[in-house]
């Protein structure tokens, strides 16, 4: 679809606004052929159900468009840009054939959703997966500092996926002071895990992530990468095992 016609449509927030959008998708589409702009207009008033058949069509037409650039960027990319140790949490056979990627926000409630299936995903097939695991802190300032505060905790061994999956099964907002409850609770040593924050080192990992997701055209949490194959939304075990095939 035009890019034009998708960002008026899509972007347009008045119901008036929106309705002209649609009008013109609508003729592009060919819903009324033959028919003039303003009889399309006219006709479209009398039964407004179009308009939200023809929104939701434009919608779906975005998503299809947006799903396929994501694909194709990634295609580009190549898997081992994904694997880069600077900026994902990097874990499982570097010879994998299965390879498991996610971008996420500890803050994200479709993340959070999908951790169930993560979780057993991972625990059958640590042994054979290789899992990259990227901080992509999009919900503002509070994903900041816990995506900051993770990417401290692999300097502590052994503690960043235990960590990982103490702040995504919690309820309410992840914020500083859940962050270093969490970090406690798992065993991570807080006051080196702070000072650990303040490292250059650790901003630069999170504008890296920032770049990559960028790049492969991820723009929302969670985004899977499985065998290759793009997802971006939330998932379960039977999504996980048909995006695992191949």
């Amino acid at each position: 679809m035009n890019g034009q016609w998708k960002t008026a449509a899509l972007g347009a927030i008045g119901g008036a606004a929106l309705a002209v959008a649609i009008v013109f998708a609508a003729a592009s589409y060919g819903y009324l052929p033959g028919a003039s702009s303003t009889q399309i207009h006219d006709y479209l008033l009398a039964h407004p159900q179009i308009l939200a058949e023809a929104n939701d069509r434009l919608q779906a037409q975005q998503e299809a468009d947006d799903e396929s650039a994501r694909q194709k960027a990634v295609d580009e990319m190549g898997q081992g840009a994904f694997f880069n140790p600077k900026v994902a949490f990097v874990t499982g056979p570097a010879g994998a054939r299965k390879t498991f990627v996610e971008f996420f926000d500890y803050n994200c409630p479709f993340c959070r959703a999908s951790i169930p299936a993560v979780k057993k995903f991972y625990e059958a097939n640590k042994g054979k997966a290789r899992f990259a695991f990227i901080e992509f802190p999009i919900k503002g300032p509070q994903s900041t500092v816990a995506a900051k505060a993770a990417l401290a905790a692999r300097n502590q061994p052994d503690k960043y996926l235990p960590f990982h999956f103490a702040l995504m099964n919690e309820e309410g907002m992840v914020d500083e002071n859940l962050v270093f409850a969490d970090a406690a609770k798992v065993g991570l040593d807080v006051a080196k895990l702070k000072a650990d924050m303040a490292d250059p080192a650790i901003q630069s990992s999170v504008e890296a992530s920032l770049a990559l997701a960028k790049k492969a055209k991820v723009d929302g949490t969670p985004a899977f990468i499985v065998n290759g194959h793009v997802r971006e939304g939330a998932v379960d075990d039977d999504l996980l095992k048909e995006l695992s095939k191949g």
